[in-house]
């Protein structure tokens, strides 16, 4: 980045320096002329731990003050956006301020929701896990607040020099001394953008960054930079992105040890109680070391460095042995992370987060088994749910959609999952350790992480089962902040389109005039042919619906004077419909009347209602963290794949098909309209995305009641017009989701009438009345278990008297017993096992129920049963094999059965 991007007008007037600092060669400006060091750590150790720089805040009034200092100062405050971001495709969780305005606003797609505009936003970022805690600074989850304006030629806001003139007159309204204020020089970029970018530094901390985005690596034909070797253009929107972090301003004007005492003065006194270490708080040694510790490992940053020798540079600068520092800091480093974590929970949980395998629902389920796992080490004595619903509580419990009851019953059953986890993974590590022990070789990284990632097993757990099998191998340090990376971003890749081959000829059409939305009712239209192509012919508008959405494509039939063809699949590329056709026949200019296959449409139109009346109705009975994760439509049923965080039950399905069909009788207007993105997610908030992110500056906006979505399938004019509902069966997919198949309309007449027929067939079969069903099968299968049982025990006493009529012959002091005996394969087994319980050795075969073969040794080491089975089965032409106490086999050709008898006896006598 050029320097003269830094020659601030703003720096200028209030006498700023350019200097270099002396330690990391980093260009920074400062009002102090014999500064020689920018100001940030490591460069500066922290000045302020135990020397306040601002006057005292509380989060809460640390927040606030910074909120009406720009609301002074013209900028609109705006509420928070969830931490779960359900606007973006490509992140699960708000990383940033600017992420809520990503990518439709910093784009210039969509006009910001004010501007310029105040906001303090709770993100989360994982990829710091395991400095969590230790490094006294490092958070999951954090508030950035921040001030963004978002600039154009003819609505220009403000820029540079106005943005630095506002940070320096915030920090002076709350107490701060601006002789200590530095502004460090470091360009940003990333995702495609990038801009001139300064660090806001005082007293060796990094309070808030500065961002000028102003480049863009799509171009604009506008003048160009080199940036990393890659070009960048000017964008026609110029944007202030800044962030100032809360819990930084916040522990600078406390001058705490660490960034959580200032942060969580409730919760750490709490928890310090709970694990009986409440003699810490007035313990001056510890006291000191803590303070000592805090301005050093400060510094500390695991990502690339090992924490043992992290730890032993904090030792060395404080004075105490590493052995006496670990005992005293690492327990403290528990409950400063759990501190941490609950908080995370809270936004994660109270924001919609249901715990899963996927998703963000993967990372929520990273954090708080974590959470177990700090809990268990250090020794806390309290439900994790309970410190959670603190942690909401102490945010403000109007800050969530979610219900600190159903928040408990999530985080008890995760807990309960955890367990078995634990159990069902000590087995799985130990086999591997052996395995890798077998080739002696080490672990490798990779297995380390499936271990992790698809069993769930703890890292502290895998390294002491792994030690005790033997095997060598090294978990890194930030083994948890690498598997968050993994999971952090939607990296999925979209396969490739069938019409990628038509792209230039389907870019040169005009936009296809959607019909179907203006007259969703209507099934016949004319239209002229605007291209043809291979087997697809495109029109200047249509009412055949293309494919999308979970939604099929219409079907139908084009018409001409001359000819009528099949329309087999509807397509859309871009704002480009495509009609697949069959047969040939059509051209270009040519007019066609198109004829919708209107039964089909109706069902599809019914079932798609359906979906969002089912989401409703399940939102009503289980709670508003329900979210689609999944649809699918056809003409005879439907299916709704929902998150949910544990199997839902009969009693729970049943209400929601009872909640669906008062929907559908209240006979509620279905309204359409299109809203522009800003104003849509105001007005209903993010619950509008259920089936992925529409793109476009407007939305298609669904509404049936209180259920309100961004949709761009066929709809229903009103919810009477769906029919009936019915649910036709529940269906556990994965953890986390729940799959509902369900008909509607005529659809679910039909089910309705086939579950009728299978009814009234049972009764007729049994010869009982329908309503007596239930009562006359339950009666049938007690008295058939009671027969089975009666069978069993006959075939028992079978095979004991088999047992005691078969007579062997004696080879070498054994007992050989080889003969055909017509029982089941069962009393076989059990005829053979006998005559081995007893030192002998059977071959026993049978033809009551094909032919079969069981041999049994009791004389291991010697005659190796399964062996012996598969010589007599190859006699018989067949296969068999087993143990070698007990094997089985069957066989093809019943006139062998002397020849495998005698097979048999010769194996044996020979191995005896």
């Amino acid at each position: 980045m050029l320097e003269n991007e830094y020659q601030l007008e703003y720096f200028k007037r209030e006498g700023f320096v350019r200097k270099i600092c002396k330690k990391c060669g980093m260009p920074f400006w400062t009002r102090d002329p014999e500064r020689e060091v920018c100001g940030d750590a490591p460069c500066e150790p922290y000045q302020f731990i135990g020397n306040p720089m601002f006057a005292r805040h509380s989060v809460e009034e640390m927040r606030e003050a910074y909120l009406s200092y720009f609301e002074r100062n013209g900028h609109t405050r705006i509420s928070r956006y969830p931490v779960a971001a359900r606007w973006r495709d490509d992140i699960y969780l708000t990383i940033a301020s600017i992420a809520d305005f990503q990518p439709y606003v910093t784009s210039g797609i969509c006009p910001p929701p004010a501007n310029p505009l105040t906001i303090s936003q709770p993100c989360i970022r994982l990829n710091d896990l395991d400095n969590v805690g230790r490094s006294g600074r490092h958070f999951t989850c954090f508030e950035m607040m921040a001030h963004h304006a978002f600039n154009t030629d003819d609505h220009p806001v403000y820029w540079k020099d106005h943005c630095v003139e506002l940070c320096s007159g915030f920090v002076e309204s709350i107490g701060g001394d601006l002789a200590n204020l530095t502004f460090k020089e470091n360009p940003w970029f990333g995702g495609g953008n990038a801009g001139a970018s300064v660090e806001v530094l005082m007293g060796g901390l990094e309070v808030a960054t500065l961002v000028f985005m102003n480049l863009s690596r799509k171009n604009s034909g506008k003048p160009q930079v080199m940036i990393d070797g890659k070009d960048y253009y000017e964008m026609p929107l110029r944007i202030v992105d800044t962030g100032y972090g809360l819990e930084r301003f916040a522990w600078a004007s406390q001058g705490t040890p660490t960034a959580y005492d200032a942060v969580f003065p409730e919760m750490i006194p709490r928890l310090l109680n709970a694990a009986g270490m409440e003699d810490r708080l007035d313990n001056p040694e510890f006291a000191h070391i803590l303070g000592m510790n805090a301005k050093f490992a400060g510094l500390m940053d695991i990502r690339g460095e090992k924490l043992h020798d992290l730890r032993q540079k904090v030792a060395d600068a404080t004075g105490v042995s590493l052995a006496k520092l670990e005992e005293m800091i690492v327990p403290m480093e528990n409950i400063y992370a759990l501190c941490d974590h609950t908080r995370c929970l809270a936004y994660m949980l109270g924001d919609l987060i249901v715990p899963s395998n996927v998703r963000e629902g993967y990372l929520a389920r990273l954090v708080l088994r974590r959470s177990i796992r700090m809990m268990q080490e250090a020794g806390v004595d309290e439900d994790l749910s309970d410190l959670v619903v603190a942690q909401m509580e102490k945010i403000g419990l109007s800050q969530f959609e979610q219900e600190p009851a159903i928040v408990r019953e999530i985080i008890s059953r995760e807990v309960e999952k955890y367990d078995a986890t634990i159990e069902r993974g000590t087995r799985t590590v130990q086999r591997v350790g052996q395995t890798y022990v077998k080739k002696n070789q080490p672990v490798p990284l990779e297995e380390l992480i499936t271990l992790y990632d698809s069993h769930g097993i703890p890292v502290d757990l895998m390294g002491r089962i792994l030690t005790e099998t033997g095997a060598q191998f090294e978990i890194p340090d930030d083994f948890d902040s690498q598997i968050a990376d993994m999971h952090s971003e939607n990296e999925g890749v979209k396969p490739e389109s069938p019409l990628s081959k038509y792209a230039e000829r389907i870019a040169g059409l005009p936009a296809t005039r959607r019909s179907y939305y203006e007259r969703p009712t209507d099934m016949e239209f004319e239209a002229t042919i605007v291209d043809v192509f291979d087997d697809y012919v495109i029109l200047d508008h249509t009412l055949f619906y293309p494919e999308g959405g979970g939604q099929p494509s219409d079907t139908g039939t084009f018409v001409t004077i001359d000819t009528m063809i099949r329309v087999d699949e509807v397509v859309k590329s871009g704002d480009v419909i495509l009609h697949k056709v069959r047969g040939p026949g059509l051209k270009r200019g040519d007019r066609v009347k198109g004829v919708v296959d209107e039964e089909r449409r109706w069902a599809l139109m019914r079932h798609h209602s359906g979906t969002h009346v089912i989401l409703r109705a399940a939102k009503e009975v289980l709670g508003p963290h329900i979210h689609q994760a999944g649809s699918q439509l056809s003409t005879d049923t439907a299916r709704l794949d929902i998150r949910h965080y544990t199997h839902i039950t009969p009693e729970q399905l049943k209400q929601i098909e009872i909640v669906a069909n008062r929907l559908v009788m209240e006979n509620l207007p279905v309204m359409i309209k299109m809203e522009s993105r800003t104003k849509a997610e105001q007005k209903f908030g993010f619950a509008l995305y259920q089936g992925g992110v529409p793109p476009g500056k407007e939305l298609r906006i669904v509404q049936m009641g209180a259920e309100v979505q961004a949709c761009a399938g066929t709809h229903c004019q009103s919810t009477g017009e769906i029919g009936p509902v019915k649910l036709l069966r529940l269906e556990h997919i994965q953890d986390g989701v729940e799959r509902v198949e369900f008909a509607a309309g005529f659809a679910a007449l039909d089910a309705m009438q086939h579950i009728q027929t299978l009814l009234n067939t049972s009764a007729d079969t049994l010869s009982v009345q329908t309503e007596n069903l239930p009562a006359s099968v339950e009666r049938f299968f007690t008295e058939w278990k009671d027969q089975r049982k009666e069978i069993e025990r006959l075939r028992a006493k079978i095979a004991e008297l088999e047992l005691s009529r078969l007579e062997g012959v004696v080879v070498n002091g054994i007992e050989v017993v080889i003969k055909q005996v017509d029982v089941s394969r069962k009393e076989l087994v059990t005829v053979a096992g006998a005559v081995a319980a007893r030192g002998g050795v059977a071959v026993l075969i049978t033809t009551a129920d094909g032919i079969g073969v069981v041999a049994a040794s009791g004389v291991t080491g010697k005659v190796h049963a399964g062996q012996l089975v598969s010589a007599v089965c190859a006699e018989l032409g067949g296969k068999g094999g087993g143990k070698e106490n007990l094997a089985q086999g069957a066989g093809s050709d019943a006139a062998k059965i002397a020849d495998a008898i005698a097979k048999a006896d010769t194996l044996i006598r020979a191995q005896l």
